[in-house]
C-alpha cells in the first residue's frame, strides 16, 4: 500500500469546514455591501435637488422681473396723489388679464419720445368725449367726481379718443404734460399699472385707484374736438 499517494489525495480536498470559512471570508460585510449600494443613489439625489431648486429660483426671478418693473418719480405731476422721488412697482401683466378702467395710474411711454416714461391716470376710454370746461371735466357728458386731484384744470376743450387709445391727465392739473397737449395715448405704449410704492419706507403704501362707474358707455356726440 502506497501511502503517499493517500497523503496526497487528502491534502489536495479541502475540508467542507474550511470551505465555508473560505468562502465567508471573501465575502463583504453586510454594511459595507449598503454603503457600496446607497452611496451613488443619495449623491444622485442630491443632485437632482440642487438642479431642481435652482432651476424654481431662476423662473422665479425671471417671472418678477417679467412681471413688474420698478419706476422712479421725477416731477410733480401726480401731486397730492403721488410725490416726487418716490419709487413704485408697476405690474406689467395686468393689462393681459383685464382691461385699463378710468381711474387707473398707469406708467407709459411718452408718445413722442418713447424713450421717456411718465405716469398718468386715465381719464377716457376708447370712443369717450371727453370735456374739460369751468374746471370740470365731463366724460361722455358725465361729470365725474375727482378727490384726487390738486387744482382743477385751466382748459376749456373737447376731445374724441381714437380707437385703441386713451385719454390721461396728471392729478396736478396745473402742471402736468399729457392728452391735453400731446393728444391721446395709443394703448401699445401702456407699460402698466401702478401698484405699490415701496420707497422711503414712511411712504409706503398700495397705490389708490378711483373708479368711474357710472358713465355710459355710448358716447354723445361731441360738439367740438381738438388734440
Amino acid at each position: 500500500m502506497n501511502f503517499s499517494n493517500q497523503q496526497s489525495d487528502t491534502i489536495s480536498q479541502p475540508s467542507h469546514a474550511s470551505l465555508r470559512a473560505s468562502i465567508e471570508y471573501d465575502q463583504p460585510f453586510p454594511s459595507e455591501s449598503v454603503q457600496t449600494q446607497d452611496q451613488p443613489a443619495s449623491s444622485s439625489v442630491l443632485i437632482k435637488e440642487i438642479l431642481e431648486t435652482l432651476l424654481f429660483t431662476f423662473f422665479v426671478i425671471w417671472f418678477v422681473k417679467s412681471a413688474s418693473q420698478n419706476f422712479r418719480i421725477e416731477g410733480s405731476s401726480m401731486e397730492p396723489t403721488l410725490q416726487e422721488g418716490q419709487y413704485l412697482i408697476v405690474n406689467r401683466l395686468s393689462y393681459f388679464l383685464d382691461e385699463p378702467e378710468r381711474g387707473d395710474i398707469i406708467v407709459l411711454h411718452f408718445p413722442n419720445d418713447r424713450s421717456r416714461d411718465f405716469i398718468k391716470r386715465i381719464i377716457g376710454l376708447p370712443g369717450d368725449t371727453v370735456a374739460i370746461s369751468n374746471g370740470e371735466v365731463r366724460v361722455n357728458g358725465v361729470l365725474i367726481d375727482e378727490p384726487y386731484i390738486k387744482d382743477p384744470s385751466p382748459n376749456n376743450q373737447t376731445w374724441t379718443v381714437p380707437e385703441e387709445s386713451f385719454f390721461v391727465m396728471g392729478d396736478n392739473r396745473r402742471n402736468s404734460s399729457d392728452s391735453r397737449s400731446w393728444s391721446s395715448l395709443p394703448e401699445d405704449d401702456i407699460i402698466g399699472k401702478a401698484w405699490v410704492v415701496y420707497w422711503p419706507p414712511k411712504d409706503w403704501q398700495l397705490i389708490p385707484h378711483f373708479e368711474h362707474d357710472n358713465i355710459p358707455i355710448e358716447s354723445p356726440q361731441a360738439e367740438s374736438s381738438g388734440s
